[in-house]
């Protein structure tokens, strides 16, 4: 690329933060343009600043770097965010997909892993670290395409609540899991129970397992 790619860091911890913008700093064709210490400031700034990646961590007061992402995202669409955290869990890698991140990487991933994770998100291409694109490629390989849709009255936000119902996840756990408020998750809930015309939690995890969810 012939012009800098304008890179913006977000992690609540000074010295990982300070260190990595060194060292970003240093390389040729990057342009440090700004750093935030959690997920509120890193919407703000990036309002401000518009750069052209943001380099998440997940973790981090106030506001997650999932719904910072998701943010940041719906208001700047251009600009590309890439997640760097210790999160190796696969609801993390999902959550951060959903919300808009076109690359996840693992702390602990290498210089050159950075900057090309950063390059590559910058001209538009989602990436991810080697062992977090094994486990995409694993997940979507293990997961049979389903022969029909068997709650086509749901949308995919309540399809995805019940599937979690059904693998017996409480409210507060799937808000957790979803990186959702626990009334969002209620008003699903709610509604997941009028569409399938079932009284309780009970009967919906019924219909839920009898169609293979869960």
């Amino acid at each position: 690329m012939s012009e800098s790619v304008r890179v913006m860091l977000v992690d609540d911890h000074p010295v990982y933060r300070d260190g990595l913008a060194a060292l970003l700093g240093s390389l040729p064709g990057v342009e440090v343009a700004g750093t935030a210490g959690d997920g509120l400031e890193a919407v703000e700034r990036a309002r401000e600043l518009q750069p052209d990646v943001v380099v998440m961590d997940v973790q981090m007061p106030r506001l997650d770097g999932i719904e910072a992402t998701r943010r940041i995202v719906a208001d700047s669409p251009h600009i590309g965010v890439v997640v760097l955290t210790m999160a190796e869990q696969d609801q993390t890698l999902f959550a951060a997909m959903r919300a808009g991140a076109r690359g996840y990487l693992l702390k602990g991933a290498n210089q050159a892993e950075i900057l090309r994770a950063i390059t590559a998100v910058a001209q538009g291409e989602a990436i991810f670290g080697p062992a977090v694109a094994r486990r995409v490629t694993e997940f979507f390989a293990g997961t049979p395409a389903p022969d029909g849709d068997p709650f086509p009255q749901l949308t995919a936000r309540e399809r995805e609540i019940l599937a979690l119902v059904a693998a017996g996840r409480s409210n507060p756990q799937i808000a957790a899991e979803l990186y959702l408020s626990p009334k969002t998750v209620r008003n699903n809930v709610s509604n997941i129970f009028a569409k399938l015309h079932v009284a309780d939690r009970a009967e919906a995890i019924v219909q839920a397992r009898t169609a293979g969810l869960g």
